[in-house]
Parts: C-alpha cells; structure tokens; sequence
C-alpha cells in the first residue's frame, strides 16, 4: 500500500472528460489494491491562458514538480486560439518538457485481437503487431530557438523584400541523442531486443549524426538487434509489415509523425497511451508526464463521444514507470481487454454486433472491470 500525489492537468476539448475516466479507474485501482491517490489539479491551455495569462503558470509546474507523476489531457485545437495569439495553448506542453526534462516520450502500439478488425489494415498483417515508439521530445525542429540567438538561424517568420520567409532550425547534439538511444536500447532489454533507428541520414546533418551516435551506443549492447531505416521507409513498413518491428527510436519530428500513423494499427488515436519521462528520479520512479496521443478534438467536446481508454492506458503506464505498480498497471491493461472482448466500444471503434458507449459509461465499465 502506498500513498502518491498526481498532479493533473485536464486541459482543453475533450481533455476534461477522458482524463475524469481515467481518475475513475485510478480510485478503482486505489480500492482494488489499498493505495491512497491525491489528485492536485491545475489549470493548462486555453483555460489557464484566460485565468493565469499563461498556457501553464509557473505555480502549475511547482506542483508537478513536487508530485510523484503528472497526468495530461490535452490542449490545443480550439479556433479561437490560432497562430494570431501570441501565447498558444500548446507553448504548455513545451513548457513542461523542457523546464521538467521529459525529454523520452514512450508510445507502445499493441492491437488488441478483438479490435483487429476495426483497423483499415489487414488483420492477418496487423496480427502479433507488438511495437513502442521512443521519441526525443526536446529537441529538433520544436525547439529550433537557439540560446544565445545566432543572426537568421532561430526559428521565427520574417518580412524580406521578397515577401514573408520562414526558418526553423533542427538542432540536436551528441548528448541529447545518445540519452534517448540509450532509452531505447534499454527498453529493448525488456522486450524483443530489436531497436530500428529512424533518420534521414540522405539528405540531413542532424540525421548524419545521429546514425554515427547511434552506432557508438549500439557497441555497448551487443544482445540486442540494431538497424538504421530512413524514415519514409519506416512509414512504408510501418503498414506493410508492422510486425518486423520492436523498438523504434526517432527525432522528435519523425516521432510525432510516425506515431500518429502508427494509430491506425490500434484502429484509433483514441486507444494509443504515452509516457514522457525525464531525468528527474522519485521515491518510486521517475517522474514522468502521462497523456493520450490524441489531441483536444474539440469538435466532439461535451457530447460523450471521446474514447478514454488512451488516457486509461496512459494512467496505466503512470502506475508502471512513476510509482513503481506494474501489477496494478497490468490490472488496468487486463480490464480494458475484457472489456472491448464483451463487445463495448466507443463510437470511434463502433462495429456491427457491438455496443457504443459513452465517455463516462466506457469509464466505468472498466472501472468495474477492475473491481471483480
């Protein structure tokens, strides 16, 4: 039994709503297993912009830096607040990645054999399809302001005689990239023991680099299958041959991209967990940010349309990474399969011969699930 403070940060859109469901299946581990849960909840996004003045205010980030891990809903995507603002709700993200360090964004991607029809690939392709994206998170095309700023390399819009141009500079160093092959390399020790590295070593410096760090790290894991893929391949085979994979580490650009395609495996963005972890040790794990992969969807807000079981399952690897309950995460990963086996699905994943739930009435299915 232990007692843990998360701190939460429900967000914007449908964020709210699928990150109260996965509260309720936390309360319902806390129950099941005798742990006692504190939430601290904080404003982030749009609200925090018209409360606070700021996407997260300095305060919000002392009380995740004080809890033993942070859960996120989602920010961003609402019209009113387009590239014409100038604080956006999604500088919050940033804020937390570079001021906590989260810099190892893990997104495992497993269908489940019930929902294999639910995907437009071929279940026969998709079968056995058991992969984790790790994606740096910190730097990049992201983060392409240089300090101190150089002379027409930070990324920035500008007016020339020639009209409006635009500059992004991807910048990565040596450091940064050998701790997130090391993530990955590490990662692959638990599973398959397979890392692939995605670049685009053809045509960027950046790439050019990192296949050589890369190489460098690789001699210190002899157990464990290296290859290098340029990542137009990697989105090929990603579809192809989905089960050829383990481990995929990539950039943060080619991460994002590649892991939203990746959700079509799972037949929704709605079903994909994440963990960002950083270098900042707890009593139980690292402290680490835990958010769905999909973003704010604001034009199903409010209707109880929203799937929240990739805020289930982000809880999930909460428990696993920061506070050390592989058992309870294993817990939360074994109701949300019984679950859609019964035949419940959300409207994303609604199918011939299944029940649509929803938001709420989906949380806590699973929630009994867990409480049998």
């Amino acid at each position: 039994m232990g007692n843990y403070t998360i701190a939460v940060l429900p967000g914007d859109g449908i964020g709210p709503e699928v990150t109260d469901e996965a509260i309720r299946v936390l309360d319902a581990v806390a129950s099941r297993f005798g742990h006692s849960f504190t939430y601290q909840k904080r404003l982030v996004g749009v609200a925090a912009i018209e409360a606070e003045g700021d996407a997260i205010s300095d305060a919000s980030l002392q009380v995740c830096q004080q809890s033993d891990a942070i859960l996120f809903g989602a920010v961003g995507g609402l019209p009113s607040y387009d590239g014409s603002h100038k604080v956006k709700p999604e500088q919050a993200l940033f804020k937390l990645r570079k001021g906590l360090q989260f810099f190892a964004n893990l997104r495992p991607v497993k269908p489940l054999n019930s929902l294999l029809s639910a995907s437009p690939i071929k279940s026969e392709v998709l079968r056995g399809t058991d992969l984790v994206v790790v994606r740096e998170l910190t730097g990049g095309l992201y983060y392409g302001h240089l300090e101190p700023p150089v002379p027409g390399k930070p990324s920035e819009i500008r007016q020339t005689q020639q009209g409006k141009s635009a500059i992004d500079t991807l910048l990565y160093s040596e450091a940064e990239i050998e701790r997130i092959l090391r993530v990955a390399f590490e990662a692959a020790r638990d599973r398959k023991k397979k890392v692939t590295s995605v670049d685009k070593a053809n045509v960027l410096s950046s790439s050019v680099l990192w296949r050589q760090v890369a190489n460098r790290v690789a001699a210190d894991y002899p157990d464990v299958t290296f290859e290098h893929m340029l990542v137009d391949a990697c989105a090929m085979h990603l579809i192809r041959k989905p089960t050829n994979f383990d481990v995929i580490v990539t950039e943060n650009l080619f991460g994002d991209i590649l892991t939203d395609e990746a959700s079509m495996l799972a037949g929704s963005m709605g079903m994909l967990p994440s963990a960002s972890l950083g270098t900042r040790e707890t009593a139980h794990g690292r402290l680490g940010l835990y958010e769905p992969i999909h973003g704010s969807a604001p034009d199903i807000a409010g209707q109880g349309k929203a799937n929240p079981i990739a805020a289930i399952l982000s809880a999930a690897m909460l428990l696993q990474y920061s506070l050390g309950l592989k058992s309870e995460a294993t817990a939360i990963a074994t109701a949300v399969e019984q679950v859609i086996q019964a035949g419940y699905r959300t409207e994303d994943l609604s199918e011939e011969g299944t029940e649509v739930l929803k938001t709420q009435e989906m949380g806590q299915k699973i929630a009994a699930a867990l409480a049998q």
